[in-house]
């Protein structure tokens, strides 16, 4: 039998009829029978390639031919945005089979919530968070909302199993399955990666012995139509874009929210229809921009990698990268937002304004043109998320059994390593307080989280406190305080958000509240917090570049094949074949260029001690040794080291650590710790030869 043929025949009519389909694509074709089966599945295609209906169609065709009943699909997203995207079509999907699907989010209004717990919809989209919610939630019954669950579709897997998010989604996912009393079958939807087995494996938690299935069509060749140019500033590539492609739709994407401002005020004063997208944006100012951008033309809109997911802005000709992302897989994210028309291709074309994201972005595209793509590793040593979850049991369940809890988890890899140890400290530090063998919220957690209902410990995630900026009425964003604090000179304080700017009328310190008018006076955009390190890889695919690695599937612009020779130039002393290079200056300075990436560097500076000089910002490329440290002693200490050390971390580090405060303070330190570095980056650069070489005078 066929896999069309597999489907309901209702869903077989509405793919022909309604859709006008002439069959289903090749993803959706190989994962009719695994999802059908009731395999665990990670189905990989690139952005738009069907991966929502490869598994919706054949969950609705057992939903409609086995009678599920109650919510029996959970369809998880990152974004809400995505969510708001995604349930028109959803919905539609569902009532070709008489069935419904409901949205429930932060933004969702009571009176919907109602509606959802009295009627509950067969398809539930959701977030993480707003599944804690209604786990700890005194007025919902969780155990009538989720006894009929059965499968759970987890929408850009990838984006959650790299960050904390991930674990704290497949912690809810185990205590889901508990009151739904039968495993879950879980379903990835994921662009390509590196890693998609061991990314399906870490999906199935504390069952990776079910049957599971990566299902992918054959992955291509590198292809689209790609180039580089180095333009020099800001203003110079809004000369470019403005240039450029015109009467095309143009989605350009930025490295932080400062630049997308800075670049949508540029573009708006060249008389480009402009608008802007990021997280700093209030959700009707984004969803007002975004609406407008689809039903444009000759258009532009600017954002931060809020637009990097599936959220639909209508057909796109461009995409502009300023700069690079930091990694292949948000590339391949972002050139996969064109060439979905018929005729059309993918492409990209990178803009660097300096020498350095012009190496990065040439580095980066020289491991996208070998086919190489990231591992998605999530972070180690989730213990914090342990603490969290502990906590968030005693809620849902009022108490927790001090002999008993580990049965929400099912041997779940954290709560086996860590849960035991710190269950202890939260009862000795009163988090807990315990009768007997049972526990249950004590003062501490009360002190520390109970604010509005516990709301502090529904999001693993820490968002840095802002202020909201307010036009009469119209809330356009947020800014930080550090905006807000900054002398001005006795000037007026001018803000620059959505691409506009506005003077500083009232701040309302207390509520947190920024009033505004528009005004011509030029303004400032300030985030703190925008950017970060590179890899191990992309750091060294810099470093072939400067060898002389060449791109092959990228066209260069005069400038940027120019700009590459100046920095081979000014690099010729800093790289060499199969080796790195220790470099003694005439002054006395010492710099050994590893080509390693920043978290690499950490952990070489806590393994080298006192041959490292403390008082430096650590980058990528390079790390600064003791001043007037000797050549030959540096190179018998570099040979002598045996372990790779933990690097340090301070008290304002742990802070950053969500949930910390429930941690004994030596296992929040050894979680950051863990994080900061690169054991296995180190590592390898300690084994690799080195250069010695003393500039002339």
């Amino acid at each position: 039998m066929s896999a069309f043929a597999r489907l309901h025949p209702v869903i077989q009519h509405h793919v022909v009829n309604t859709l006008q389909w002439p069959g289903l694509r090749p993803l959706q074709e190989a994962a009719v029978a695994p999802v059908l089966d009731g395999v665990d599945c990670l189905l990989l295609a690139p952005t738009a390639g069907g991966k929502t209906e490869a598994a919706v169609f054949p969950l609705l065709s057992h939903m409609a031919g086995d009678g599920w009943t109650g919510t029996s699909v959970l369809y998880v997203c990152p974004l809400r945005a995505l969510l708001n995207n995604l349930q028109p079509r959803l919905h539609d999907y569902a009532a070709w089979v008489g069935r419904s699907a409901a949205l429930w989010h932060g933004d969702t209004g009571q009176g919907v919530r109602r509606r959802i717990l009295r009627e509950r919809p067969d398809i539930l989209l959701t977030t993480p968070e707003s599944l804690e919610s209604m786990l700890v939630s005194a007025s919902i019954d969780s155990r009538l909302a989720f006894a009929d669950v059965r499968a759970v579709v987890v929408d850009e897997v990838h984006a959650f199993a790299g960050d904390d998010r991930g674990w704290h989604l497949l912690h809810v996912l185990e205590r889901l399955a508990e009151l739904a009393g039968r495993p879950l079958q879980r379903v990835g939807l994921s662009a390509t990666v590196g890693n998609p087995e061991e990314l399906l494996g870490w999906l199935q938690g504390a069952a990776p012995d079910r049957r599971r299935a990566v299902v992918a069509p054959p992955a291509a060749a590198p292809a689209g139509d790609v180039q580089l140019d180095h333009v020099g500033s800001v203003d110079g590539a809004a000369t470019v874009i403005s240039r450029l492609h015109r009467g095309e739709k143009r989605l350009v994407f930025v490295d932080s929210r400062r630049r997308a401002e800075e670049l949508g005020t540029a573009l708006r004063l060249r008389d480009v229809d402009t608008y802007l997208s990021h997280s700093s944006l209030s959700p009707a100012e984004r969803r007002r921009s975004e609406e407008a951008f689809a039903e444009a033309r000759d258009c532009v809109i600017v954002a931060t990698s809020t637009l990097e997911l599936g959220i639909d802005v209508g057909d796109l000709d461009r995409v502009i990268q300023i700069g690079a992302p930091r990694t292949v897989a948000s590339f391949l994210q972002r050139i996969g937002r064109t060439g979905r028309r018929p005729g059309s291709s993918r492409n990209c074309l990178f803009l660097a304004l300096d020498h350095d994201q012009l190496l990065h972005a040439a580095g980066l595209l020289v491991r996208w043109s070998e086919g190489w793509v990231e591992p998605v590793v999530p972070p180690p040593s989730p213990r914090h998320i342990v603490a969290q979850q502990l906590l968030a049991l005693a809620l849902q369940e009022h108490t927790l059994g001090r002999r008993t809890w580990p049965e929400w988890w099912h041997e779940l890899a954290p709560m086996t390593t860590a849960g035991a140890e710190i269950l202890e400290h939260l009862v000795a530090e009163g988090f807990l307080e315990t009768d007997g063998d049972l526990a249950f919220i004590g003062p501490e957690a009360e002190r520390r989280f109970g604010r509005r209902h516990f709301s502090d410990l529904m999001a693993v995630f820490t968002a840095a406190p802002e202020f909201v900026v307010l036009a009469g009425r119209d809330e356009i964003g947020s800014v930080g305080d550090d905006v807000l604090l900054a002398d001005t000179g006795g000037a007026p304080r001018v803000l620059l958000l959505a691409g506009r700017a506005w003077l500083v009328t009232y701040v309302d310190w207390k509520r947190r509240r920024c009033f505004v008018e528009a005004t011509d006076l030029p303004g400032r955009a300030k985030w703190s917090g925008d950017g970060g390190g590179l890899s191990f890889a992309v750091t060294r695919g810099m470093r072939d570049v400067l060898l002389g690695a060449g791109l092959p599937d990228v066209r260069l612009s005069r400038r940027a094949a120019e700009g590459l020779a100046d920095l081979r130039q000014h690099h010729s002393g800093d790289v060499v074949e199969a080796a790195t290079v220790v470099r003694r200056s005439p002054e006395g300075d010492v710099h050994w260029w590893t080509w390693a990436g920043v978290a690499a560097n950490r952990s070489l500076q806590a393994t080298l001690g006192d041959l490292v000089d403390p008082r430096q910002r650590l980058g990528d490329q390079v790390v600064r040794l003791r001043r007037g440290a000797d050549l030959q002693y540096v190179r018998a200490a570099l040979a002598g080291v045996e372990t790779i050390a933990q690097p340090a971390v301070d008290a304002r580090a742990v802070a950053g650590l969500k949930f910390s405060a429930a941690l004994p303070d030596q296992l929040a330190r050894a979680t950051v710790g863990q994080r900061l570095g690169d054991s296995d980056g180190a590592r390898t650069v300690l084994g690799e030869p080195r250069r010695l070489a003393v500039d002339a005078s």
